[in-house]
């Protein structure tokens, strides 16, 4: 399988386990919270693979998002673009990131729905939510990315 065709399988099988109807049973919070951490997972496998593919040209090797993000030893022009990113308290990468910080935390990043009843709420929105919404933004830069790494 190629890079980019790892990429594109992570995503959309983040896009599936969101579409997943968690049903209205006694184990539906359970199964929405398994379901959202498990497409939060495939997100954080996706972001490994693109980092991996916008980085094939050089010869530097990382083990995963947080040593190439964190690495400032080199200059990469799709690095540096998701750093900026990452930087970005509205972006969906820094959203992602920090759900992916509680996903590896004690406490997960899935939360039980407390808000039963409420029509609106001020709070942020739902982890199924951000995710999808972070998958579109993934999926709309992954062109930009994909194509500055091709010129090399």
């Amino acid at each position: 399988m190629t890079s980019p065709a790892r990429t594109n399988q992570l995503l959309y099988q983040a896009e599936l386990l969101l579409a997943i109807e968690p049903g209205d049973d006694e184990q539906a919070m359970a199964r929405r919270m398994a379901l959202e951490e498990a497409a939060l997972g495939q997100l954080e496998l996706a972001l490994n693979a693109l980092l991996r593919e916008v980085t094939e040209h050089t010869d530097l090797a990382h083990d995963d998002w947080r040593a190439w993000l964190g690495a400032t030893s080199f200059s990469v022009a799709e690095l540096e673009r998701l750093r900026a990113l990452a930087g970005d308290p509205e972006s969906w990468l820094s959203l992602l990131l920090s759900r992916l910080a509680a996903l590896h935390g004690d406490d997960g990043a899935a939360r039980r729905d407390t808000r039963v009843g409420l029509i609106a709420s001020g709070g942020e929105p739902a982890l199924g939510d951000a995710l999808r919404w972070c998958v579109v933004e993934f999926k709309t830069l992954l062109p930009d990315l994909r194509e500055g790494s091709l010129e090399w």
